[in-house]
């Protein structure tokens, strides 16, 4: 209505998220050997792309994985690093497999983030678009966000949806847990990690809703791209 009313033409032509290649399970198998994972249950933590983001979210994720650690000892965490954060993860994530994508070409880069995400059985990660991506793989999550409060106090101001999540706000429903602003804490988050990784019916729910999400945004229909080349 907005585009319309300035007198524009305006057409949804779905997310670029949709067109992203799938991880084969000879991928995932690769990433396990890789990481020397075996059969064990995984993790995937995303605590941002930022350094404010890491420094952050990286006590917050890695106080949780530990919580979750306690009563699941053979549960291994990994993290889809971007270059410029690399380090600070491991600093402040230590118990966590990084894959550093900084000696690798890119799609080399890309395949072993696509291997992470699906090999993953749930995944923890700030609220953005990777929680499509996340979707896109067919890979339950929690999302968990923290903010200086400066900028909470105004998000609360301005905000007029009761959820952040792109998953959420595009089915229309509340499959994906949230904890955002003064709810991101250890304590809180590990138990919905908990019951995504301790009942199927709640990680089906949430893969029933990420399937959902992909349709919406135009899997199966013609790419993204091609759309808004044909709109234009």
């Amino acid at each position: 209505p907005y585009m319309e009313a300035a007198g524009m033409t305006c057409e949804f032509v779905g997310h670029p998220v949709v067109a992203m290649a799938r991880a084969s399970e000879a991928e995932k198998a690769a990433l396990r050997a890789v990481l020397g994972f075996g059969d064990d249950p995984v993790i995937a933590l995303l605590p941002g792309s930022r350094r404010g983001e890491v420094a952050r979210h990286g006590p917050i994720f890695s106080e949780t994985f530990a919580r979750l650690r306690r009563v699941r000892p053979n549960l291994q965490a990994v993290i889809a690093a971007t270059a410029p954060v690399v380090d600070l993860v491991r600093e402040t994530i230590p118990d966590a497999s990084v894959l550093d994508p900084r000696d690798m070409p890119d799609s080399e880069a890309q395949m072993w983030k696509r291997a992470a995400f699906a090999t993953a059985d749930v995944a923890l990660a700030v609220s953005g678009t990777v929680s499509l991506e996340l979707a896109a793989q067919g890979t339950p999550m929690v999302i968990a966000s923290q903010a200086n409060p400066v900028s909470a106090a105004i998000a609360r101001r301005l905000v007029r949806v009761d959820t952040a999540t792109l998953v959420n706000l595009v089915t229309g429903r509340r499959a994906v847990p949230e904890f955002i602003f003064e709810r991101c804490q250890p304590r809180m988050i590990a138990p919905a990690l908990a019951r995504i990784l301790d009942d199927p019916e709640d990680a089906a729910d949430q893969l029933a809703a990420g399937e959902e999400a992909m349709r919406r945004l135009g899997r199966d229909d013609e790419p993204p791209g091609l759309r808004a080349a044909r709109s234009m």
